[in-house]
């Protein structure tokens, strides 16, 4: 089976959100892109210190790119509305910073709107700035959150009259449309314990990012292990996989991190995941460069290496 393959959408400064956006999806499409990506991403903190660093580390810098990225959802719905074929998917999407049925209804206007085409992945999120800003729930109930949106999202995308009954929402019997194109197919986050349980009991895949290729083979081995305790079907959760991928410049072999250096390099890596059951990867390449010139330039370099490999 071809490894799909996809590219982040210029969704963030110094891009142009009016022109560039739109531009690259058409763009993307046409080069033979399976897949167009955005992420969210609410604020950027001013302050690092203790638990408000990237990813909860203390003093650990977030990127300059995070102060300026764009809703994924409209950014999303602007490459749709331009291109026919081509999937979009959220990489990932909070849902505990949002109001479940609010975010499930959207979700469905924004798969039908585009034709069937889109893969909602989703994460717990991690920035306890975020959700102090937002949030419905406390940080520490994350989990919890995310878990009711997986039930609030089946109930408003199946059929009506749609019946809403948790601890926190309830809808008496009501219609709530539209609904999706087809089933959107869902993709969790996350690399702990956890994180893979849920994506066993409730998603249609996984959606990794920032671990070696063998981290991601125990990875799934460990979900369809788990997905085959709870009646499931082992080899029906999938995984894609996401790339940061931040310069072009060639990197020593010699302690080479994965996902770093030169684009003959990064198709090394790819390789390496297909081989470690991945069938679709997506490249935030957006980090790489900073004009749209640029972008779509490295955007056929790679899809034209990622090709010519095979794969």
């Amino acid at each position: 089976m071809t490894l799909k393959l996809g590219v982040n959408l210029p969704q963030t400064q110094p891009y142009d959100y009016a022109h560039d956006v739109i531009t690259f999806a058409r763009c993307a499409e046409e080069i033979g892109y399976d897949s167009l990506w955005a992420l969210e991403r609410l604020l950027k903190p001013m302050d690092t210190s203790g638990v408000h660093g990237l990813y909860g580390v203390p003093d650990l810098g977030w990127p300059e790119q995070y102060g300026s990225v764009a809703d994924p959802l409209i950014v999303l719905a602007m490459a749709a509305a331009v291109t026919e074929r081509i999937q979009i998917g959220t990489g990932v999407l909070v849902p505990p910073l949002h109001l479940p049925v609010r975010l499930a209804k959207a979700l469905a206007a924004l798969d039908a709107g585009s034709g069937g085409r889109l893969i909602a992945g989703l994460g717990v999120g991690w920035s306890i700035d975020e959700f102090a800003a937002t949030a419905p729930r406390p940080f520490a109930e994350r989990g919890a959150a995310l878990e009711e949106f997986l039930d609030v999202a089946s109930a408003v995308w199946g059929p009506d009259p749609v019946t809403i009954d948790t601890d926190r929402f309830s809808v008496a019997p009501a219609q709530i449309n539209p609904k999706p194109g087809r089933r959107i197919p869902v993709y969790l986050g996350g690399n702990s314990r956890p994180a893979l349980r849920r994506v066993a009991r409730r998603a249609d895949g996984w959606l990794p990012s920032a671990i070696a290729p063998s981290a991601v083979r125990n990875g799934l081995e460990q979900i369809r292990q788990t997905a085959a305790e709870h009646g499931r079907e082992p080899e029906s959760i999938s995984c894609v996989f996401q790339i940061a991928y931040g310069s072009t410049a060639e990197v020593p072999t010699l302690g080479r991190q994965p996902y770093t250096g030169s684009v003959r390099q990064l198709v090394e890596d790819i390789a390496a995941l297909a081989e470690a059951g991945v069938h679709h990867v997506y490249v935030s390449l957006p980090y790489a460069t900073t004009d749209l010139k640029s972008l779509i330039g490295a955007a056929e370099e790679l899809h034209e290496a990622v090709r010519g490999a095979g794969l």
